[in-house]
């Protein structure tokens, strides 16, 4: 059982910058990829990005690639993104989801066992 807690969102203007952090409990952080998914008001879950287990593989969707950075800290069983260059069309209520994956990054919601609260972003033009 993994419980995941997201904390760092908010009001920004577009052009801004956030930081979103995700704390998983366990001691197994290092067993699961995580990602970051978002879901504006009316429409579907949207994958944002991933990373592997080890931190050393991510991928990105095609409308935050060079845009947002994900990390993760093991140690601290933490995983991060950085938005940069904000858009009006990224406000969402953001979620992080840990996949109990051994190799790959799955970006796919039904990949993923389990899902954080959801943080909200909210960019203004």
């Amino acid at each position: 059982q993994v419980q995941l807690v997201e904390s760092g969102g908010g009001l920004v203007q577009a052009g801004g910058s956030l930081r979103l952090s995700c704390a998983a409990s366990g001691r197994t952080f290092r067993s699961y990829a995580m990602g970051w998914f978002r879901q504006a008001p009316g429409k579907e879950r949207e994958f944002v990005t991933t990373i592997s287990r080890s931190g050393g593989n991510t991928y990105y969707a095609d409308s935050v690639k060079g845009r947002f950075t994900i990390s993760r800290d093991n140690a601290k069983s933490t995983v991060y993104l950085q938005m940069n260059s904000l858009k009006p069309e990224d406000t969402a209520v953001y979620y992080c989801a840990a996949a109990p994956v051994v190799y790959g990054l799955p970006k796919g919601p039904s990949e993923y066992d389990y899902w954080g609260q959801g943080t909200q972003v909210t960019v203004s033009s």
